[in-house]
């Protein structure tokens, strides 16, 4: 079964040009899944039935997993059986019609404009370290891409003179235009301080760290926290809260849900739409406070 999972993440990977996140995730799901099997004697995929799948669902729901990750697990566990079943290796899905537990949607957390400018003034830009850091915040909030397309960014995706970005997330591409103090950012970091930072002139990826190599999502996450302390903001900072506030203040100043989709690189509308509803709830908040008649 180890060697089934290993041909289907090199498939996420090779073949379907998955992110790095999502073979992961696969990844660790499916190795839950095979070393529960194992437990039980069960070493070949062609030995697998529905109840074995709906055991490990009971066992993730005994350790009081959430539901999201429970879910998350079954759609793991389906798409690998999908995939067994176009290589001829199994004969049905098993977990193919599994109800997946109820997922509870969270409000996003998000930051208040005052809160962002403060982490964005943050960064030391009279060092070549600071003017990184400050031409990836300003990005990052700019744009509203994920922290994994924040790093995987090469030099060629930037284009300051038709004022977007280019960004790839697996199959998909999507340009997001770039407002003034991003592009400000990112050309003082492109004249000033990338080439004191990179060791390897043909380095493509945009951002390094301070050894010269690509910067990494881990490496970001430590920054963002710093930076979050310093601006005296008490939630602890993430970059996802910078993408979710880029989102709801764009709504709130007027646009519309399927540009924001767009920018976002949601493939449903139905995703983004969760940032309506947090400006509903805001005004029904609103009305309820100032109206005297509410």
């Amino acid at each position: 079964m180890r060697q089934s999972i290993q041909d289907f993440t090199n498939y996420l990977k090779d073949v379907k040009s998955s992110s790095e996140n999502t073979v992961l995730s696969y990844r660790r799901d499916l190795k839950g899944f095979c070393n529960f099997l194992e437990s039980c004697g069960i070493k070949e995929v062609r030995q697998i039935n529905r109840t074995n799948v709906m055991a490990y669902v009971y066992e993730l729901q005994r350790q009081k997993k959430a539901s999201a990750t429970v879910s998350r697990n079954i759609a793991s566990i389906r798409s690998f059986f999908q995939f067994l079943l176009r290589k001829g290796t199994v004969y049905d899905n098993p977990a193919l019609d599994l109800e997946m537990p109820k997922v509870e949607k969270k409000m996003p957390e998000i930051m208040t404009l005052q809160e962002v400018e403060r982490l964005l003034e943050q960064p030391d830009t009279s060092e070549v370290k600071g003017i990184r850091d400050k031409a990836m915040l300003e990005l990052l909030y700019a744009t509203g891409i994920r922290v994994t397309e924040l790093v995987s960014l090469r030099v060629a995706d930037i284009n300051l003179p038709l004022e977007y970005i280019r960004c790839e997330n697996g199959e998909r591409s999507r340009m997001i235009p770039l407002g003034a103090p991003a592009r400000e950012a990112l050309r003082n970091y492109l004249d000033h301080s990338r080439s004191k930072m990179v060791k390897d002139p043909a380095e493509e990826r945009l951002f390094v760290n301070c050894s010269g190599t690509p910067m990494t999502r881990q490496g970001f996450w430590k920054l963002i926290k710093l930076y979050g302390k310093k601006a005296g903001i008490q939630e602890e900072i993430t970059p996802h809260m910078l993408r979710h506030s880029f989102a709801v203040h764009l709504i709130e100043n007027g646009a519309d849900l399927q540009s924001v989709q767009e920018m976002l690189g949601h493939s449903d509308i139905s995703t983004t739409q969760i940032y309506t509803k947090m400006q509903h709830n805001k005004l029904k908040s609103v009305y309820s406070k100032t109206h005297p008649r509410a």
